[in-house]
Protein backbone atom coordinates (compact mmCIF):
# COMPACT_ATOMS: atom_id res chain seq x y z
CA UNK A 1 0.00 0.00 0.00
CA UNK A 2 1.27 3.17 -1.32
CA UNK A 3 0.17 6.69 0.28
CA UNK A 4 1.04 9.89 -1.86
CA UNK A 5 0.89 13.39 -0.19
CA UNK A 6 0.07 15.82 -2.08
CA UNK A 7 1.90 19.33 -1.28
CA UNK A 8 -0.05 22.07 -0.09
CA UNK A 9 0.01 24.93 -2.73
CA UNK A 10 0.09 28.78 -2.36
CA UNK A 11 -2.41 30.87 -3.86
CA UNK A 12 -1.10 32.30 -6.84
CA UNK A 13 -1.74 35.65 -6.42
CA UNK A 14 -0.55 35.18 -2.82
CA UNK A 15 2.61 34.03 -3.93
CA UNK A 16 3.15 36.38 -6.57
CA UNK A 17 2.72 39.28 -3.44
CA UNK A 18 5.04 37.30 -1.30
CA UNK A 19 7.66 37.06 -3.91
CA UNK A 20 6.93 40.50 -4.86
CA UNK A 21 6.21 42.02 -2.17
CA UNK A 22 8.89 42.99 0.02
CA UNK A 23 10.79 44.23 -3.61
CA UNK A 24 7.65 46.82 -3.40
CA UNK A 25 8.34 47.26 0.14
CA UNK A 26 12.08 48.17 -0.63
CA UNK A 27 11.16 50.46 -3.21
CA UNK A 28 8.83 52.42 -1.12
CA UNK A 29 11.01 52.75 1.91
CA UNK A 30 14.15 53.80 -0.22
CA UNK A 31 12.29 56.87 -1.84
CA UNK A 32 10.95 57.91 1.69
CA UNK A 33 14.18 56.95 4.18
CA UNK A 34 16.71 55.81 1.85
CA UNK A 35 18.78 53.00 1.10
CA UNK A 36 19.99 51.54 4.73
CA UNK A 37 16.00 52.03 6.01
CA UNK A 38 15.18 50.37 2.89
CA UNK A 39 17.68 47.59 3.04
CA UNK A 40 16.50 46.98 7.09
CA UNK A 41 13.20 46.50 5.78
CA UNK A 42 13.80 44.63 2.46
CA UNK A 43 15.55 41.94 5.10
CA UNK A 44 12.10 41.66 7.42
CA UNK A 45 9.85 41.58 4.45
CA UNK A 46 11.69 38.92 2.95
CA UNK A 47 12.14 36.60 6.30
CA UNK A 48 8.23 37.43 7.17
CA UNK A 49 7.45 36.34 3.32
CA UNK A 50 9.44 33.49 3.58
CA UNK A 51 7.30 32.41 7.61
CA UNK A 52 4.16 33.42 5.87
CA UNK A 53 4.94 30.90 3.18
CA UNK A 54 5.98 28.05 5.48
CA UNK A 55 3.11 28.48 7.61
CA UNK A 56 0.96 28.07 4.91
CA UNK A 57 2.56 25.31 3.10
CA UNK A 58 4.76 23.14 5.78
CA UNK A 59 7.43 23.41 3.12
CA UNK A 60 10.55 25.67 2.32
CA UNK A 61 10.66 26.55 -0.94
CA UNK A 62 14.10 26.82 -2.55
CA UNK A 63 14.70 29.81 -4.26
CA UNK A 64 12.98 32.05 -1.64
CA UNK A 65 14.89 30.27 1.37
CA UNK A 66 18.01 30.91 -0.71
CA UNK A 67 17.22 34.95 -1.49
CA UNK A 68 16.53 35.49 2.03
CA UNK A 69 19.73 33.89 3.46
CA UNK A 70 21.69 36.32 1.07
CA UNK A 71 19.32 39.12 1.56
CA UNK A 72 20.12 38.87 5.07
CA UNK A 73 23.91 38.10 5.14
CA UNK A 74 24.33 40.98 2.47
CA UNK A 75 21.95 43.69 3.91
CA UNK A 76 23.56 42.63 7.54
CA UNK A 77 26.88 43.80 5.97
CA UNK A 78 25.39 46.55 4.38
CA UNK A 79 23.98 48.16 7.62
CA UNK A 80 27.03 46.77 9.97
CA UNK A 81 29.47 48.78 7.55
CA UNK A 82 26.83 51.49 6.44
CA UNK A 83 28.35 50.48 2.73
CA UNK A 84 25.80 50.00 0.32
CA UNK A 85 27.65 48.25 -2.04
CA UNK A 86 26.76 44.88 -0.45
CA UNK A 87 23.50 45.17 -1.20
CA UNK A 88 23.73 46.21 -4.90
CA UNK A 89 25.69 43.34 -4.90
CA UNK A 90 23.03 40.82 -3.48
CA UNK A 91 21.16 40.50 -7.42
CA UNK A 92 24.13 39.75 -8.60
CA UNK A 93 25.11 37.02 -6.56
CA UNK A 94 21.48 35.31 -6.57
CA UNK A 95 21.77 35.36 -10.14
CA UNK A 96 24.66 33.70 -10.75
CA UNK A 97 23.89 31.23 -8.22
CA UNK A 98 21.05 30.36 -9.71
CA UNK A 99 22.53 30.31 -13.48
CA UNK A 100 25.28 27.92 -12.29
CA UNK A 101 23.40 25.55 -9.92
CA UNK A 102 21.30 25.49 -12.78
CA UNK A 103 24.27 25.16 -15.56
CA UNK A 104 25.52 22.20 -13.33
CA UNK A 105 22.13 20.25 -13.72
CA UNK A 106 22.29 20.88 -17.49
CA UNK A 107 25.84 19.50 -17.29
CA UNK A 108 24.72 16.63 -15.00
CA UNK A 109 21.50 15.88 -16.74
CA UNK A 110 19.97 16.61 -13.40
CA UNK A 111 16.82 18.27 -13.87
CA UNK A 112 17.26 21.10 -10.99
CA UNK A 113 14.76 23.00 -12.89
CA UNK A 114 11.57 20.62 -12.31
CA UNK A 115 12.75 21.30 -8.39
CA UNK A 116 12.89 24.93 -8.90
CA UNK A 117 9.67 24.73 -11.16
CA UNK A 118 8.15 22.68 -7.86
CA UNK A 119 6.28 20.43 -10.72
CA UNK A 120 4.30 23.30 -12.13
CA UNK A 121 4.83 22.14 -15.42
CA UNK A 122 5.45 18.35 -17.24
CA UNK A 123 8.14 18.60 -19.87
CA UNK A 124 10.03 15.46 -21.78
CA UNK A 125 13.64 15.46 -20.73
CA UNK A 126 14.62 17.32 -24.03
CA UNK A 127 12.16 20.03 -23.04
CA UNK A 128 13.99 20.10 -19.67
CA UNK A 129 17.29 20.49 -21.01
CA UNK A 130 16.56 23.24 -23.24
CA UNK A 131 14.18 25.47 -20.69
CA UNK A 132 17.16 25.12 -18.09
CA UNK A 133 20.06 26.15 -20.67
CA UNK A 134 17.62 29.39 -21.37
CA UNK A 135 17.00 30.04 -17.52
CA UNK A 136 20.36 29.68 -16.88
CA UNK A 137 21.85 31.62 -19.61
CA UNK A 138 18.85 34.17 -18.71
CA UNK A 139 19.95 34.18 -14.79
CA UNK A 140 23.29 35.12 -15.86
CA UNK A 141 22.60 37.91 -17.74
CA UNK A 142 20.30 39.54 -15.23
CA UNK A 143 23.79 39.09 -12.88
CA UNK A 144 25.57 41.10 -15.92
CA UNK A 145 22.87 43.87 -16.04
CA UNK A 146 22.74 44.27 -12.10
CA UNK A 147 26.29 44.80 -12.45
CA UNK A 148 25.86 47.01 -15.31
CA UNK A 149 23.05 49.57 -13.71
CA UNK A 150 24.44 49.70 -10.19
CA UNK A 151 28.14 50.30 -10.76
CA UNK A 152 26.91 52.99 -13.82
CA UNK A 153 23.66 54.35 -12.38
CA UNK A 154 22.73 56.21 -9.03
CA UNK A 155 21.75 54.06 -6.10
CA UNK A 156 17.59 55.64 -6.43
CA UNK A 157 17.90 54.36 -10.03
CA UNK A 158 19.26 50.77 -9.58
CA UNK A 159 16.28 50.33 -6.70
CA UNK A 160 13.82 51.39 -9.45
CA UNK A 161 15.36 49.25 -11.60
CA UNK A 162 15.34 46.16 -9.70
CA UNK A 163 11.08 46.51 -9.66
CA UNK A 164 10.63 48.14 -12.99
CA UNK A 165 13.34 46.29 -14.48
CA UNK A 166 13.83 43.21 -13.44
CA UNK A 167 10.44 42.08 -12.68
CA UNK A 168 8.93 43.04 -16.01
CA UNK A 169 12.12 41.30 -17.69
CA UNK A 170 11.70 38.09 -15.82
CA UNK A 171 7.68 37.98 -16.81
CA UNK A 172 8.14 38.94 -20.43
CA UNK A 173 10.99 35.92 -20.71
CA UNK A 174 8.64 33.50 -18.55
CA UNK A 175 6.17 34.50 -21.03
CA UNK A 176 8.32 34.02 -23.99
CA UNK A 177 9.00 30.01 -22.77
CA UNK A 178 5.48 29.51 -23.87
CA UNK A 179 5.67 28.15 -26.96
CA UNK A 180 8.86 25.53 -25.50
CA UNK A 181 6.71 24.18 -22.71
CA UNK A 182 3.80 23.51 -25.12
CA UNK A 183 6.02 21.89 -27.51
CA UNK A 184 8.00 19.30 -25.20
CA UNK A 185 4.63 18.97 -22.87
CA UNK A 186 4.67 15.58 -21.47
CA UNK A 187 1.97 13.45 -19.35
CA UNK A 188 2.63 13.46 -15.60
CA UNK A 189 3.21 10.26 -15.58
CA UNK A 190 5.79 9.82 -18.17
CA UNK A 191 7.69 13.18 -17.17
CA UNK A 192 8.28 11.49 -13.80
CA UNK A 193 10.45 8.99 -16.03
Amino acid sequence: MTMTTEKTKLNPLLKLVLDIGPLVLFFVANSRFGIFAATGAFMIAVVAALLVSYTMTRQWPIMPVVTAIVVVVFGGLTLALHDETFIKLKPTIIYALFGGILIGGYVLEKPFLAILFDSMFHLTPEGWRKLTLRWAVFFFALAVLNELVWRTQSTDFWVNFKLFGFVPLTFVFAALQYPLLTRHAAEPAAAEN
